[in-house]
């Protein structure tokens, strides 16, 4: 989309809504007034007046204009964060008007851009409204669905209740590790095939052990208290038993686990399940697994490059039940060759095994995942949108109801991802990490350190991210760990 900003430079803003709303553009700032150009074109204009500061959107295609406006009194630009905020709000706000002459279908989560919405419900609850109250704002104010409205404020009353019950200095531990049996065609985070980098497993264990030691030290002597663990990856259960045996271990011998609330082990792919593994996981700790099958259909599995089948799936979720563990598992919406039919298929076969907590995502479009690389054939935005309201109303007949959700760039039709749970079954780790409520220390590959203070500062620090590179990182992690104690002292 050709862009040009008149009277302000708030050019993240202007894209933000841009990608929200058509996510297949991408901002081009040569623009022009030829109106012979099929390229679409939007002029962003903020101007002040005596009373108001006004945003204006004019958009054209050809010879079809619209144009959208959106106002803020003068009075509320106080200082500059909370003038930057509102002047960015109506901006994306006349945006979302002029470009609503420009799409078949209004986004449902109309003018918002952010990756947190329930936090604006979480605001308006924290602020003294209702729950009614504080839906009703999202769908006034931005424009944001009904149904997703409802789901943000649902969220945002469960962060809130976990929030309540955070004391300072609790914290939750991430442990990454970042193998995977075969890369799936979505697939965008940070993980290393077992087939190429076994060679690497040992030394990659051995450096994981002494980082959760030199970590454990910091975090008793600072009187931190883990409530939480989340091993991650990747597929943690890709590791041979006895590396994954060895890491737990470490950890339970490291750190006092005494407050603990929750500890979550990864054994997303069934093809990476084992009795033996998943004996050691639970009698290591862990109280919740996730099986992630993504889809129950044979041939979307075979699309994505998964190895395993639904009858792996359901064999796994049979051990894990054995074990007497929770169970997580989780389905993505719009995967390559699914239809709505066969994703109904996929949320009532895992909605059947009961599991306490379903996470549905919606396929995201990485830039380097074999989808993107190889311009993969994907279900339509309208199938995508068939899919959730299925899966929103289904989960909801069945006694689940939405404890998390977040956005990301680039997903199919520009929704959401959203946890949900059975009553008592929130995922402590998920609240805390995407909503930012305590610190999050994360070790081993790929791992973001989240260092969260009780008047809302945040710091990050990253762990490298390719096994090999992890292994060599021994300064990387003094650095880390005396930017943790920094923050604390």
């Amino acid at each position: 989309m050709k862009l040009r900003l008149v009277g302000h430079d708030y050019k993240y803003a202007v894209e933000q809504i841009m990608l929200a709303l058509f996510p297949e553009e991408r901002p081009d700032y040569s623009f022009d007034c030829d109106t012979s150009s099929s390229d679409l074109m939007s002029e962003s204009t903020l101007s002040f007046g005596s009373t108001f500061a006004q945003a204006t959107t004019v958009m054209r295609c050809g010879d079809k204009v619209s144009r959208g406006s959106a106002r803020v009194g003068q009075s509320k630009l106080i200082g500059k964060l909370v003038s930057d905020r509102l002047l960015q709000r109506i901006i994306k706000q006349s945006f979302f008007r002029a470009a609503s002459e420009f799409y078949d279908m209004p986004p449902v989560w109309g003018s918002l851009t952010g990756i947190r919405p329930a936090r604006l419900a979480a605001a308006a609850l924290e602020a003294g409204k209702n729950a009614e109250t504080a839906k009703n704002s999202l769908i006034r104010e931005y424009y944001v669905s009904p149904d997703r409205a409802k789901m943000c404020t649902k969220s945002a009353i469960a962060s809130l209740e976990l929030k309540r019950n955070l004391k300072p200095g609790d914290i939750a531990l991430y442990i990454g590790i970042p193998f995977c049996p075969t890369r799936c065609a979505y697939c965008s985070f940070v993980s290393n095939s077992v087939e190429r980098s076994f060679g690497l497993i040992e030394s990659f264990t051995e450096t994981l052990k002494r980082e959760i030691g030199e970590a454990a030290d910091v975090v008793s002597g600072l009187g931190l208290r883990v409530i939480s663990v989340y091993i991650g990856g990747g597929t943690p259960t890709a590791l041979p038993a006895e590396a994954l045996e060895a890491i737990m271990l470490t950890l339970k011998k490291s750190f006092d686990l005494s407050q603990i609330r929750e500890y979550t082990g990864e054994a997303g792919r069934s093809d990476t399940v084992t009795q033996q593994k998943l004996e050691i996981i639970h009698q290591l700790g862990a109280t919740r697994v996730c099986i992630n099958p993504q889809t129950m259909s044979a041939s979307v599995l075979n699309a994505i490059g998964r190895r395993h089948t639904p009858e792996e799936t359901l064999e796994a979720v049979r051990l894990v039940r054995q074990c007497d563990m929770a169970l997580n598992m989780d389905v993505i919406a719009g995967l390559p060759s699914d239809t709505p039919d066969g994703f109904q298929h996929t949320l009532d076969a895992v909605i059947g095994l009961k599991p306490e907590n379903i996470t549905v995502h919606t396929l995201s479009l990485k830039k380097g995942s074999r989808i993107m690389l190889e311009n993969t054939a994907i279900p339509s935005g309208s199938d995508v949108a068939s899919m959730l309201d299925y899966a929103s109303r289904r989960l909801g007949e069945n006694g689940y109801s939405p404890y998390y959700l977040y956005r990301q760039k680039f997903t199919s039709g520009g929704f959401e991802n959203t946890g949900w749970s059975l009553p008592g079954y929130e995922g402590i780790y998920n609240m805390c990490m995407m909503e930012e409520l305590c610190t999050v220390i994360a070790l081993g590959g790929g791992g973001v350190t989240k260092l969260v203070s009780g008047d809302g500062r945040i710091e990050r620090v990253f762990n490298a991210k390719y096994p090999r590179e992890y292994i060599m990182q021994t300064e990387k992690t003094a650095i880390k760990l005396k930017k943790i104690k920094g923050f604390y002292t």
